[in-house]
């Protein structure tokens, strides 16, 4: 194996599929690797990390050293008390599923010039997926489960970053999941249509207009949180999340009684 990642003729395994269910519905596909590919991953992810690191936007908060999900949430409310009491809450539609490996590989011979690593991580990409006994071949998207997969999506949405960040937009970002907070529903509107049109152009990347929306920051969530209509707005935990926390407290009340 070592010599076969020096002569650049390594070959991935196949990843196992596997489904969990959304809370709204719907399934997450995972692809989770062969322990000696998830190795191989983490060290290819410590490796560059610390080159592409500096060129994330201090707006990005996700699988990131030193950042984390309350920043970000933090931040929105930081924003809506400035006066931004509008959000475009942009829904990316089955992101991981749906990225386009030319782009991606194209972002990352900006700085790697290694023609071994480039093969290897397009190989990754492109690693077959099995369950049970079907094996499906894949030509887009990025498992979900894999170690590379929250560098890459984080290096694939830079572009989305600096394109908000010229613009002026204020934002926050956590991987796939991008609210943008804007001072009027016109300006969330052409915000909403202008950056949709820049995502299908330039990362072949589409926004689910059933999932997104212009609305109050009230009356979304963003990260299984939402905000108060104070002028001084208050963090609250969205309905949504109060929910799914009941439903599993009584699922594991359920089954605590059924054993006994």
């Amino acid at each position: 194996m070592y010599r076969a990642l020096l002569d650049g003729s390594y070959l991935p395994q196949a990843i196992r599929r596997v489904e969990l269910p959304k809370p709204n519905g719907g399934v997450r596909v995972l692809g989770i690797p062969t322990v000696v590919d998830r190795l191989i991953q983490q060290a290819i992810q410590q490796h560059l990390t610390p080159y592409y690191e500096p060129e994330f936007s201090e707006s990005s908060y996700g699988f990131r050293p030193g950042r984390n999900a309350w920043q970000a949430v933090r931040q929105a409310q930081a924003y809506v008390q400035g006066g931004r009491r509008w959000v475009v809450d942009m829904d990316l539609e089955k992101f991981f599923d749906r990225v386009n490996h030319d782009i991606m590989m194209s972002r990352l011979s900006r700085k790697i010039k290694d023609v071994r690593l480039l093969r290897l991580i397009r190989r990754y990409l492109e690693a077959d997926m099995v369950s049970g006994k079907v094996v499906t071949k894949r030509r887009e998207g990025m498992p979900q489960g894999s170690p590379l997969s929250p560098l890459l999506s984080n290096l694939l949405l830079t572009d989305l970053d600096r394109e908000l960040e010229r613009r002026g937009h204020r934002f926050c970002r956590y991987a796939d999941d991008c609210n943008i907070y804007v001072s009027s529903r016109k300006a969330g509107e052409q915000a909403m249509n202008s950056i949709s049109r820049y995502l299908e152009k330039h990362l072949r990347l589409t926004v689910n207009r059933d999932k997104s929306a212009v609305a109050r920051p009230w009356e979304r969530k963003f990260l299984g949180y939402s905000l108060t209509w104070h002028k001084q707005a208050k963090l609250k935990i969205a309905a949504s999340s109060v929910s799914r926390l009941k439903e599993k407290i009584r699922s594991l009340t359920t089954e605590t009684v059924q054993k006994r």
